[in-house]
């Protein structure tokens, strides 16, 4: 009889394992609502890695404010990736993570591609404050960094690990200064910023510094703020008109910064807009209308202007996968990929270390940019373009070099 009782004991055990989920095999690796271009290799190590893949991190905006610029800029990080696909005899993988335009969330997106899909390279972001929120986590963890867009000088101050393929705003500031006083005339200016926005302080900041050394002392005739979300912008719009400036620098996201013009419009201010690289996105016209029409920014990139080889590349390569031009967002994008896999092929490894002393040293790499140094800093040396919104599109301007 104990026998017997044993046995069924044995099989209640069994049952019950059973009924509370027990299975064979391991737990998936990939994260719910989140994709990598790529499926994950059913071979991997315990590591995370596999032999014949390696894996680079995009973290971006693909939701929230700035998720028009991250989308943009993943598009052409994909695209580079398409045409690109393998280094060393080797695939290439993309493991990408939504930031959701957040600083916390920035951070949290880095350190997932670090510690759990185990990245020897990121890409990555659009937005200055996403990247310098993510700047900490990359540098300790000693894993190679290449921002596409970000352009504020703390992203890669004292960062040994990240990288850009953009201008900063030291000259980005420096050109629509230039551009204001030399083409458009103008010897006064206000300024609106985005206070939340280290971008666009920094890039008013550099503006004014400029703008002042040209014009004189008294020629900024007013400096103002609002935040991040704002939608009614009248009691900005309302003092800077009683200034009557010759031009109006407002860097800012694309979506505050239509509203923002069309509300000036609305009431009466004639004055010319300028802006930063953020303004190049569909939703700045589609929200802007005719209100933005002779609005001028600066830009990594036009279509119109095709600068080398890479570029004619680029454009129809764009233009085949996606049936419309590439932007300055997805230009910036395809580079930083290329930047990357080309530190690679020079290091003759994938390891982040190598690939880290490689990216340091890229000096006249052809991007579709134009031609790429990395200065001491891990900074972009080349030129900036001007563009306008003329007849409800992006239209190039000029080009200015360091």
């Amino acid at each position: 009889m104990k026998r017997f009782f044993a046995f069924l004991l044995a099989l209640v055990m069994v049952f019950s394992f059973t009924a509370c989920g027990g299975q064979t095999g391991e737990e998936s690796t990939e994260p719910a609502g989140e994709t990598t271009t790529e499926e994950t290799t059913t071979e991997e190590t315990a590591a995370g890695t596999t032999d014949d893949v390696i894996r680079i991190g995009v973290f971006e905006p693909l939701t929230g404010p700035n998720a028009a610029g991250g989308v943009m800029t993943l598009n052409g990080i994909e695209l580079a990736n398409k045409v690109k696909g393998e280094v060393l005899g080797k695939k290439v993988q993309l493991f990408v993570v939504d930031n959701k335009s957040d600083k916390v969330e920035a951070a949290n997106a880095v350190a997932r591609l670090i510690d759990k899909d185990k990245v020897v390279a990121i890409i990555g972001s659009y937005g200055s404050s996403l990247s310098m929120a993510a700047g900490d986590t990359v540098k300790n963890a000693k894993v190679p960094t290449v921002g596409c867009s970000p352009t504020n000088p703390l992203v890669t101050l004292n960062n040994d690990y990240y990288f850009r393929v953009c201008f900063i705003d030291p000259f980005q500031g420096t050109v629509m200064a230039k551009y204001a006083s030399e083409e458009l005339g103008a010897k006064t200016a206000a300024i609106i910023k985005d206070v939340q926005q280290d971008y666009s302080v920094g890039l008013s900041n550099y503006f004014a510094n400029a703008f002042k050394e040209i014009a004189g002392d008294g020629a900024i005739v007013e400096d103002i703020s609002y935040n991040t979300g704002d939608t009614d912008f009248t009691a900005q719009l309302t003092q800077v008109k009683s200034k009557n400036p010759d031009v109006i620098f407002a860097p800012g996201n694309y979506g505050e910064s239509a509203l923002l013009i069309k509300q000036a419009r609305d009431l009466g201010i004639t004055a010319t807009f300028l802006g930063g690289d953020t303004w190049e996105a569909p939703e700045f016209i589609e929200i802007g209308g005719a209100a933005v029409e002779g609005a001028c920014y600066s830009a990594h990139f036009s279509a119109e202007n095709p600068v080398n080889d890479t570029s004619k590349k680029f454009i129809e390569e764009f233009q085949a996968a996606h049936n419309k031009a590439p932007d300055t967002m997805a230009a910036c994008g395809y580079d930083a990929y290329l930047v990357i896999i080309d530190a690679i092929e020079r290091a003759g490894a994938a390891d982040s270390a190598s690939i880290r002393d490689a990216v340091a040293t890229t000096s006249g790499f052809e991007g579709c940019t134009g031609s790429i140094t990395l200065d001491e800093n891990g900074d972009a040396v080349k030129p900036a373009v001007i563009n306008t919104v003329k007849d409800g599109a992006f239209k190039y301007l000029s080009t200015v070099n360091p």
